[in-house]
């Protein structure tokens, strides 16, 4: 029998955004906006992305890394309040293992002509493929590159 084991724990990302609430909700609720920041980097390949962004809904993203890891985030959304707040719990898995289970959420809150951007997400991290450590770093990286791309749109601008 395999030694299954089970680390938990709750981190907490923020970011100042370059724009208002309701286009970085647009960034979450969309795939056009997701498409922009939300994948893996580098050399990272698209495998298959499908969103239903509602509450109930789902959403998929999985992609290939050049050294043959498949990694697949599937998500469920239960909260959406419009430019406010949304609510999900999300698998992740590599090669098709699950590795961590996770409850998330984001908030949005107006700051002048920009966003306060909150994430706070209570996870367990199963049979030591991945800690909170990893990825409260993953999630921070994400979130820079959110907040680059609507830096790139003011200069674009």
């Amino acid at each position: 029998m395999a030694d299954h084991t089970s680390a938990h724990s709750t981190f907490v990302v923020e970011r100042t955004v370059n724009a208002k609430p309701a286009r970085v909700f647009t960034a979450f609720s969309t795939e056009e906006g997701k498409q922009r920041w939300f994948a893996g980097g580098g050399e990272w390949k698209l495998l298959r992305r499908a969103m239903d962004f509602r509450v109930g809904g789902t959403e998929h993203l999985s992609g290939e890394w050049p050294n043959g890891k498949v990694t697949q985030f599937d998500a469920r959304y239960h909260d959406i309040v419009e430019n406010q707040r949304m609510v999900y719990t999300y698998e992740m898995h590599v090669n098709g293992n699950r590795i961590s289970v996770s409850l998330a959420t984001i908030e949005l809150t107006p700051d002048g002509s920009k966003t306060r951007l909150k994430i706070t997400e209570q996870g367990v991290f199963l049979d030591g493929y991945d800690d909170a450590g990893q990825r409260e770093h993953g999630t921070g990286m994400l979130m820079d590159r959110l907040v680059a791309a609507f830096d790139e749109d003011m200069v674009k601008a």
